[in-house]
């Protein structure tokens, strides 16, 4: 998991000044006649919109028992036709029209993104609308984006950093859906039927999960008319499982998948904190400082730069609907790799012991901070942020909250968020690759022979 950094606004009057004192997005909550939301951010400088929406918990999670990737295959149809349009003159219409349009599934929700010019506008929603209300779901190509699929998961079958990530899910998310492939597999995606395909769109795209983020040129009024046009006729209630939330390991723990390649992959992951959470910006300025920031961190200097052990080595922190994770990334040579731990161990001890420096710390807030006007630079990025907020609950203004709070962060608060996030009794440590020498581990490791979740 690369880090994630939160954007400010930069184009033109929208962004704040440097004193942040106004409100670095300016947020307008728009609700239309029918009682459709979404946060809008005008820009009358470029002739162009984007809306991004989500339906919250309509992600992989929500996937029927035995059918993995209904979710993945919804997202790749939608678009394949819908309304009067077969598939190839649905996608004239978005080609002619210079339109993008697409969908997405993650583990959590369904999500789908529409970007236009203001003169094609009119076709454009026009066409959301029809792929979210009437998509045709031919045979031909719901079999053709299985097949698609199908290759990419075996053309990912010997891709070390994939299988990597499959082996977190079985271990970190054991007996949770967050531990099902939410691509599919070969065996559950021939399963998967345009009943399927329906069922799901009809009974989990609803109004009351919907969540929806417009940036451009567009007025609120403008707005209210499309959002109308395009949701008004879902569903009031979305049907969907209640999940738990994943559970604290109980130890630690080394696991393994065996690979006969030259590289292994190693993950050490923990419980993170919350967003919510009173220590999360101290988490934040701590993760940079430590393996976030790549070439300048801690672990990079150490492991690389230092030892020459490995390309590349990243830290960072990934909240979920129903989980909230730290993780190490990195790769060496197989007989590298408990050097390699023992040196990310010592790197670990140190940020919970001692207090970052002054230098540290001022580079690391000037960085959060300052970086962020660059990372959003266009209408869609700026409607992503504000999705990533609605689908987080978190407030309008939270980047102004944020940056408040990342001042404020001291050395005392970066050491007291190492000390909660990296607790050697709940550390997980996960491999890929040839076999390891065991000397000096203080347990065994356990073997994963056979990846479940694939085939």
């Amino acid at each position: 998991m690369k880090k994630h950094i939160l954007g400010f606004l930069l184009l033109g009057v929208m962004i704040a000044p440097a004193s942040g004192q106004a409100s670095v997005l300016d947020i307008q909550s728009v609700t239309s006649e029918k009682g459709i939301a979404a946060w809008l951010v005008e820009d009358k400088t470029v002739p162009v919109l984007s809306l991004q929406f989500a339906f919250l918990g309509a992600g992989a999670i929500n996937d029927p028992d035995g059918k993995q990737g209904v979710s993945q295959l919804l997202s790749n149809t939608l678009d394949e036709g819908a309304g009067d349009f077969d598939a190839k003159e649905f996608q004239e219409a978005l080609n002619d029209n210079s339109i993008s349009l697409s969908f997405s599934s993650s583990r959590d929700n369904f999500s789908g993104s529409l970007k236009t010019l203001n003169k094609y506008q009119d076709t454009a929603f026009e066409l959301l609308s029809m792929a979210l209300s009437s998509p045709r779901f031919e045979d031909e190509a719901i079999e053709r984006m299985k097949q698609a699929n199908m290759a990419r998961i075996r053309s990912n079958m010997s891709d070390p950093e994939w299988l990597a990530a499959r082996l977190s899910n079985t271990v970190l998310f054991e007996n949770h859906a967050y531990a099902r492939n939410s691509g599919g597999t070969l065996s559950s995606l021939p399963k998967i039927t345009a009943q399927d395909l329906e069922e799901k769109r009809s009974k989990q795209f609803a109004k009351d999960n919907l969540i929806v983020a417009v940036s451009g040129n567009i007025t609120a009024e403008d707005l209210k008319i499309y959002l109308d046009q395009v949701f008004a006729n879902l569903p009031e209630t979305a049907e969907l499982k209640t999940l738990e939330q994943v559970p604290q390991p109980e130890g630690s723990q080394i696991v393994q998948h065996k690979l006969p390649v030259p590289q292994t992959v190693v993950e050490i992951a923990y419980p993170g904190l919350s967003r919510m959470d009173e220590d999360y910006f101290a988490a934040e300025v701590m993760n940079y400082i430590f393996g976030g920031a790549g070439f300048g961190s801690r672990l990079t200097e150490t492991v690389r730069e230092q030892n020459g052990l490995t390309y590349g080595i990243y830290s960072g922190m990934q909240d979920m609907k129903y989980a909230d994770l730290y993780s190490i990334g990195t790769s060496t040579r197989s007989e590298k790799v408990a050097e390699v731990l023992n040196l990310i161990e010592k790197e670990t001890m140190k940020i919970k012991s001692t207090k970052v420096t002054a230098k540290e710390l001022q580079d690391a807030k000037s960085y959060l901070l300052g970086s962020v006007p660059l990372s959003l630079t266009s209408t869609d990025k700026i409607a992503s942020v504000m999705l990533s907020f609605q689908s987080r609950n978190l407030p309008e203004d939270y980047l102004d909250i944020r940056e408040h709070e990342i001042k404020k962060v001291t050395p005392d608060d970066i050491k007291r968020a190492a000390n909660r996030i990296l607790q050697n009794d709940k550390k997980t440590i996960l491999l890929v690759g040839a076999a390891i020498e065991q000397d000096n581990q203080s347990e065994a490791i356990r073997y994963i022979e056979t990846l479940p979740d694939i085939e």
